[in-house]
């Protein structure tokens, strides 16, 4: 088990309907010594790239993409989920479904921020069916900037997400990829 796991196993709490709730040290309450394992441990996997920008989403990947961006010395760009008098000029608009949240969003992204020559990391705290993932790639790909590699917090392996990410051809990597849990027992099984 890795440090991501181990705390898993030893915080997170299987919910019915395949729901993990690690909301004590990960998107509620945030453990930064474990934000700060992660970033070096993004920062080790994707050491051959050259990344000039990460992108997440808000709000649950922001903290631990702005560690991340620290080993990488780079900026964040995070999509809002939704418009605000703060954003003006032209911007990249997708539409997003969370998988926790059971909606739809219209994720935004200033053009101002996104460049053809940029490198992207994209991070983000969960992948399940890969729909936020998805939207966050097209927005990359309107921008002509290129994708350099997806780091992920926890995948959920038995949702399709990470195998169609992967079959895209992206270089997508899971600090945890969880291939069961059970909500009555609260059982997690890691790959």
């Amino acid at each position: 088990m890795n440090f991501l796991e181990e705390r898993i196993a030893r915080d997170g709490i299987v919910k019915e309907g395949n729901v993990l709730k690690v909301d004590s040290f990960l998107n509620h309450q945030m453990d930064i010594e474990l934000f700060e394992q992660m970033g070096a441990e993004f920062a080790r996997r994707f050491a051959g790239e050259q990344i000039t920008k990460i992108l997440t989403i808000e709000a649950s990947g922001i903290g631990i993409a702005c560690i991340a961006a620290r080993y990488f010395g780079v900026p964040v760009v995070f999509a809002k989920k939704s418009q605000s008098i703060n954003l003006d000029g032209e911007m990249y608009t997708v539409e997003v479904e969370s998988f926790t949240h059971k909606n739809k969003n219209h994720v935004i992204v200033a053009k101002k921020f996104l460049a053809a020559d940029d490198s992207v990391l994209i991070i983000d705290d969960f992948l399940a069916n890969g729909c936020a993932l998805r939207g966050l790639i097209e927005i990359v790909r309107a921008a002509g900037a290129r994708v350099a590699g997806i780091g992920i917090a926890v995948e959920k392996g038995f949702q399709p997400g990470g195998r169609i990410i992967r079959e895209m051809g992206y270089h997508l990597e899971s600090l945890a990829i969880i291939d069961a849990m059970d909500a009555e027992s609260g059982a997690i099984t890691f790959r």
